[in-house]
Parts: structure tokens; sequence; C-alpha cells
């Protein structure tokens, strides 16, 4: 009953438009109050201190920044060059393109909203240009943007490390094959757009076009070289491999490419500086509402509720696919993991389930709930750029999540896929 009291205030509150991080602080404070008095005053401010500290959860501001600056100092541009060169002579080659270069992109931000931001102010007015239906083209980076989240390096998979108690490093890894497949469907699907509506072929194949290009992008092709590199290797974690990540951004932008003044600098330290204060607020007020439910071992008795209707852990992914698809629909990713996995991770352990496996499953029910409305931060961003209609887009953008829902229930029920290179590195 405490969870469901705590839910009703909360789901109260995010309705009347109360910020989701303010509305977990109020529900939080007022459920300690009532159960251990103003005692527990002086104990919440360490708590929310406690809360937002943590040495791992520094690496996504460093990411977001760097992301930000890569953007600025053109890099998107030349990323975008080098794939067309590639892959232009496909039809529909623009939108494989797209795929393409946010693959590439994913590997340096991080952040799915920071992708479509990125690589879609460049691509979706091309595409438009060369004739593609604004909906389509907002649909397809959208969704490519999407890998940002399962390619690593991930913020939604840091916050889940830092929320489970998992290895970074291991969950980077096993988001590998799924990142990969994804990026295949999308392109696959994508030609199969391109041939039946006969959209149009971007460029003839030429070998020195693809060597021009690949040395104008050489640079920024080496960053996730060295930074993915060395934190799968062992040589620093995920928070220094993030600040190496900022240092190269900065680099790039300022001695190699020249293109990032001080007015672009300023931007970019915005920009992160904004990102990170959400996501900080809201690690903050949770871990209040995480205190309060550990001490009244809420996590333990949903588990045993559900260990007593079954034990099957299948059974158990598939319900708790069902509920992070939900959140996906009315939270944006971090807040989820922040309320929904302390929850849940009893559950987990109880069942037999991987925790590293279970946060690709998370993270991939989070990455398609930021393609579906009504939140759907990533898709209202594609939407904006593009000047179209979010329910329009969507009728064709779900084609593109079909391909996600696939690659999810790939990784929920054959575990080898995103666990096959984890079980051959680490364990």
């Amino acid at each position: 009953m405490t969870l469901l009291y705590m839910a009703a205030g909360l789901f109260g509150l995010v309705l009347i438009n109360v910020p989701i991080a303010v509305a977990l602080g109020v529900v939080s404070v007022i459920a300690m109050l009532l159960s251990s008095g103003t005692a527990t005053l002086p104990n919440m401010a360490m708590v929310l201190y406690d809360g937002a500290t943590s040495f791992p959860l520094l690496a996504i501001p460093l990411f977001i920044f760097a992301g930000a600056i890569m953007n600025s100092a053109g890099i998107s541009r030349r990323l975008i060059a080098f794939a067309s060169a590639l892959v232009g002579f496909v039809r529909g080659g623009l939108a494989m393109v797209n795929v393409a270069t946010s693959l590439f992109f994913a590997e340096i931000s991080g952040s799915a909203v920071a992708d479509v931001a990125a690589i879609g102010s460049i691509l979706i007015p091309a595409m438009k240009k060369r004739g593609y239906p604004a909906t389509f083209a907002a649909a397809i980076t959208s969704s490519a943007a999407t890998l940002a989240v399962i390619i690593p390096p991930s913020i939604p998979m840091i916050l889940y490390a830092v929320m489970s108690g998992s290895s970074v490093v291991q969950l980077f890894v096993a988001g590998i094959v799924p990142g990969l497949l994804g990026a295949a469907g999308l392109m696959g699907l994508a030609y199969g757009f391109a041939v039946r509506r006969n959209y149009p072929v971007e460029e003839m194949f030429r070998v020195s076009r693809v060597k021009e290009t690949f040395r104008e992008a050489v640079w920024a092709f080496s960053m996730p070289i060295i930074i993915l590199g060395g934190i799968f290797g062992g040589w620093f974690t995920a928070t220094e491999g993030a600040a190496l990540a900022v240092v190269a951004a900065l680099f790039l932008g300022t001695v190699v490419y020249r293109e990032l003044d001080l007015p672009h600098l300023y931007d970019a330290i915005l920009e992160g500086g904004i990102q990170t204060a959400v996501v900080m607020l809201l690690v903050a007020t949770s871990a209040l509402m995480g205190t309060y439910l550990t001490e009244q071992q809420v996590p333990q008795q949903l588990a045993q509720a559900v260990a007593d209707f079954t034990n099957n852990k299948y059974v158990v992914l598939a319900l708790l696919n069902v509920i992070f698809l939900l959140a996906g629909l009315f939270l944006h990713s971090a807040a989820a993991i922040i309320l929904i996995v302390p929850i849940v991770m009893p559950l987990v352990n109880l069942v037999g389930i991987d925790p590293v496996h279970f946060g690709i499953i998370v993270t991939l029910n989070l990455g398609i709930g930021q393609q579906t409305p009504p939140v759907a931060s990533v898709l209202v961003t594609a939407c904006s750029i593009a000047k179209a209609d979010i329910w329009a887009v969507s009728k064709v953008n779900v084609y593109f999540i079909g391909v996600l829902m696939a690659v999810l229930l790939l990784s929920t029920y054959v575990p080898i896929v995103p666990m096959g290179l984890v079980e051959l590195f680490y364990r």
C-alpha cells in the first residue's frame, strides 16, 4: 500500500505540471516525516548530497559536453560527408547515411537528444530538399538517434549502473551487438522504403571521394577508438574516458579543425550544464525515495509478491518489459531508471536475471520510449526540426519502432545476443 500511495501522490503532482524531480522530493519528504517524524530532517540533506556525488555520474556531464563541443566543431558535417561517400550510391542512400552517422556520433555523445539535434539539423533539411517526405526524414532520424542509448558510451547505461551496482564497462560491451543489429535493421527498412517509393540515389560511388572524406573525418573516428578502447581495455574508467573525450573534442575543435570559437564553446557549456542539472536533481531526490523505500523494505516485499506468483524469469522479464515500455510513454529515460530500477532490482536478483543483461533490456525499452508519444523527447525534437506533425511522423515511425522492438525481444529472450561479448571478455 505504501508504494501505491506514493505512486498516486507522485502521479497527481506530475499531472499538475510539477517537475518530476520536485515531485519526487515532495512525496519522499512527506513519507519520511509521516513514518519517522521531524527527527529525520537533518539526514535528508545528507541523503540528497550523497545521492548526487557518485563518481560514475561525473561521466554524464562530461560526455554531454564532449558531444556539444564536437557538434560545434563541425564533426557532424564531416561524418555525414564520409557516410554519404560510402553508401550514397544506394537508392535511398541519404536515409542510410542518417543511420550510419548516428552510429558514429552515438560513440561520442551517449545522448539520443544530442544525436538527433546534431544530425537532424543537417540531414533533415537535406533529405527534404532531395525529395524525401518530411515525415520519413523525421522518422528515420529520430529512430536512428536511439542508437545513442544502445551503442557505448550511453548515459542511460551509466545511470543504470549507478542505480543497480552493475559494471559500466560490461554494460557498454553488452550494448555493442544490439546496437549494430538495430543499425542494420533500420538501414534495411530504409532501403525497403526507398525502393518502393523510388527515393533518390545521392551520388556515384568514387574511391577518391571516400578517401577525401575519410581524411577529413579520420580524427573524429580516432576518438571512440581511443576512448572506448581504453575503457574496455581497463586502462581507465568510464568517467576518466569521458574527461578524455572532452579534452580530445577541445583539441579537435580548436587545433585540428579550428571551428570552435568562444561563442560556440559557451553554448556547449550552457547545454551541458542544463542537461546535467536536470539529471542530477532527479538523482538527488530519488535518493530520498530510495532511502525511504529501503527502510520500509518495499522492494523486497514487491519481489516476494511477484515470486509467489511466478519464479519463471522469462515471465518476469515479460512483465518488466511491459512496465518499462509503459513508463517510457510518460517518463524520460533518466527519470524512469531512477524511479523504477531500485524498486525492481531485488526481484531481478531473486529470479536469477543477470543485472547486466537486464540493463540492456531497460535501455532498449527506454530507447523505444523516446519514440512513443506523449513524452517522446527524441521524436519531438526531430519533428520540430522537420516542421512535421508528430502524429503524421509516428505513422511512419511505427515501422522503425518495430525494428527496435525486434532487437528488444531478441536481446531479452536470446541472452547470447547482448551477453556474448561480455562472457567472452569478462567472465
